[in-house]
């Protein structure tokens, strides 16, 4: 399968580079492209790849504006920050919309999407298919408590947090335990519908979500539970929308 990115955030298009590499390792990227302008010249000299993934707010304009200059014959699944495009997205040959911070979980499903609807990659589908269903969330996580190891259950998890490179679990009773972990690698563990990334050092699950205040340009203060050690804990405003779909999902 041949994936070209459309996204004007090197981080954001590095991630679900590896996202894809990781769920799909046969694929190859053939471009990371950040603007309108490289998507047209790219899209009208190349031959079209097997599928899109295409931010819509990109740094010289809106996403929809390629689509009205360069014929695209390929698929796509659009990622943005915003759900207020769902509607203008399926009129250009999209598979799915996935709202930002982008989960392993759906970005598996999308691709399961794909792959349904395109028969010529229906054999890969079936392997994905079988590996999702004997794959499940993680359950808990092997830690050092003192010198002896403890097995945390996910449900006692409040959040994780990453200081100076080093990945703490932190319980809903307080304490805080090393783990060798990435949050990259806990985003592809855990159950989506219970976990959300909120920036590079927090992944907070649902259950410590004390409290939701607006905040200046449209960007979102939590009180989490239990309290952590930054005076604010802030929600950039690219991320707003997708942690408020989440809450209420």
């Amino acid at each position: 399968m041949n994936v070209v990115i459309i996204e004007d955030e090197p981080l954001a298009a590095q991630a679900l580079a590896a996202l894809l590499t990781r769920h799909r390792p046969a694929a190859r990227i053939l471009a990371a492209l950040g603007s309108v302008e490289e998507a047209v010249e790219w899209l009208g000299a190349q031959p079209a790849p097997d599928l899109l993934f295409c931010d819509i707010h990109l740094s010289d304009g809106n996403s929809f504006d390629i689509f009205r200059q360069v014929a695209v014959g390929a698929p796509v699944i659009f990622t943005t920050a915003y759900d207020a495009y769902a509607i203008q997205a399926f009129q250009v040959n999209s598979v799915d919309y996935l709202l930002k911070p982008l989960q392993a979980a759906e970005v598996e499903r999308a691709l399961l999407k794909y792959e349904t609807l395109h028969p010529a990659t229906r054999p890969a589908a079936v392997a994905n298919v079988q590996r999702l269903v004997h794959s499940t969330p993680r359950a808990r996580f092997l830690v050092k408590a003192g010198q002896a190891l403890k097995a945390i259950p996910v449900d006692d998890v409040a959040y994780f947090l990453a200081e100076e490179g080093v990945v703490f679990l932190v319980t809903h009773a307080g304490k805080r335990f090393i783990i060798p972990d990435t949050l990259d690698q806990l985003e592809g563990q855990l159950d989506a519908r219970n976990f959300f990334r909120i920036n590079r050092q927090f992944i907070l699950s649902i259950g410590a979500v004390q409290e939701i205040r607006p905040y200046f340009k449209g960007r979102l203060v939590l009180q989490v539970a239990p309290a952590a050690a930054e005076e604010m804990l802030v929600v950039s405003a690219g991320r707003a929308p997708a942690f408020k779909h989440w809450l209420d999902h």
